[in-house]
């Protein structure tokens, strides 16, 4: 039997190579269960992706709120990049949606604050951010 979580952490690419293997040996069970471990691991990797950006995003906007007076485009652009990156994951994986984004939020929030606060030497302590200010809210200079 393959070590399929060993395989799947190190490529999917070789994963998949090694269950087409599995396959053409006619060996059903070892398909199964590298299948089985590669669609795990792929979703753990989609939803990395997600968290990833959402701390990108809220990051950007506590600096744009802490900062006023840095405010640049290229922080526009990263918004808006993150927001297009996390709209393009949650529509070709469904299950990332609300419900998903919610239950990591607090996490991501506290990340993005630690992150903000490395960066700028300035406090998110007494910032919060809502679905809005993170989704629908306009950014200009």
């Amino acid at each position: 039997m393959k070590n399929w979580e060993e395989i799947t952490s190190h490529s999917e690419l070789l994963a998949a190579q090694e269950i087409k293997q599995s396959f053409d040996a006619g060996n059903l069970t070892d398909v199964e269960e590298g299948l089985t471990q590669l669609i795990e691991t792929m979703a753990r990797s989609e939803k990395r992706a997600l968290q990833s950006q959402l701390i990108r995003l809220m990051m950007h906007i506590l600096k744009w709120r802490i900062q006023p007076d840095k405010r640049s485009r290229s922080w526009l652009l990263t918004i808006k990049s993150a927001r297009y990156e996390i709209s393009s994951l949650r529509e070709y994986t469904p299950s990332l949606n609300a419900e998903f984004i919610h239950s990591i939020w607090e996490k991501a929030f506290n990340e993005a604050c630690e992150e903000a606060e490395t960066e700028t030497g300035l406090s998110t302590k007494n910032e919060e951010l809502t679905w809005a200010d993170v989704f629908d809210k306009q950014y200009t200079l």
